[in-house]
Parts: structure tokens; C-alpha cells; sequence
């Protein structure tokens, strides 16, 4: 496995990346993924990819690092998933100890990310990888995003 961090303007952002993005995010379109991320990477959102031994992308990581009271500094991940015909074969454990070195390197204190209540086997993989439940997320919706 190759496990590569994706500059903006990278053509494997839209040809690689997405289509596995939209297995946990299927309301992204090309045009809404490059909004997006024309928007987040100004506020320092990044990917990650890796790639099989066959060359095709096995999994995408979005991330961020953020300096907030609460946790100081921590490597947010924004997006974790692994494609599905690749799921639980040590994908996104890779991913994770690929991004907890960036974090290290950057001295965070913590890597963080939220699940939503209804994916209980992607609960069950945190948990096994360390992941502590540490807080609630609350949401208030003011607009339908979509």
C-alpha cells in the first residue's frame, strides 16, 4: 500500500479520490467536491490517499489541523473512508497511523473526529484503533446544505 498526500489541482482529486469519498459522502458531485475544497483549503483542509498494489485509490482521509481552548492542537479528520470492496483489510488503519504522524509532527495533542450515531461499525473500528468517545456533537441546522 501507498499512502500519498493530494496537492490541490491534483487531477486524482476528482479521477481517484472522489469516487471513494462518495461512499461516505454520496451527496458530492465534481462540482460541489471542488467548491468545497477550493473553500476548506483555505481553512487548511487536506487529503490523503491510498493506494493498493493494483494502483487504485483504497481509501481517502480528509484532514485539518486545528488550534482551538479546548484541545490546544489536534489533527481534526474530517473524512475517513475505505472503499468498500477493500473494507477491513488494514486500509484505514494505515490511514490513521498516516495521519497521526502528521500530527506528531506538527505537535498536536490529539487526533480527533466525529461519527455519526447511526454508523456503529466504523464505532467499532475506532474503538479497536484507540479512539476514545470523548463528547457529544450537537447540529443545528439552519439551511438544507444540498
Amino acid at each position: 500500500m501507498k499512502i500519498i498526500d493530494i496537492e490541490p489541482g491534483d487531477p486524482r482529486l476528482e479521477s481517484d479520490l472522489l469516487p471513494v469519498l462518495v461512499e461516505l459522502r454520496p451527496h458530492l458531485t465534481p462540482d460541489l467536491f471542488r467548491d468545497v475544497y477550493a473553500r476548506g483549503h483555505a481553512q487548511g483542509l487536506r487529503f490523503t490517499a491510498a493506494y493498493g498494489d493494483d494502483g487504485r485509490c483504497a481509501g481517502v482521509a480528509g484532514w485539518r489541523l486545528v488550534y482551538n481552548t479546548s484541545s490546544l492542537s489536534k489533527l481534526y479528520v474530517d473524512d475517513l473512508v475505505t472503499a468498500s470492496v477493500v473494507r477491513s483489510t488494514g486500509v484505514g488503519h494505515a490511514l490513521i497511523a498516516h495521519l497521526e504522524g502528521h500530527a506528531r509532527a506538527a505537535g498536536c495533542h490529539e487526533l480527533n473526529l466525529d461519527s455519526g450515531t447511526h454508523r456503529t461499525g466504523a464505532h467499532r473500528f475506532y474503538l479497536r484503533e484507540r479512539f476514545d468517545i470523548a463528547a457529544f456533537h450537537f447540529v443545528r441546522p439552519l439551511t438544507d446544505p444540498r
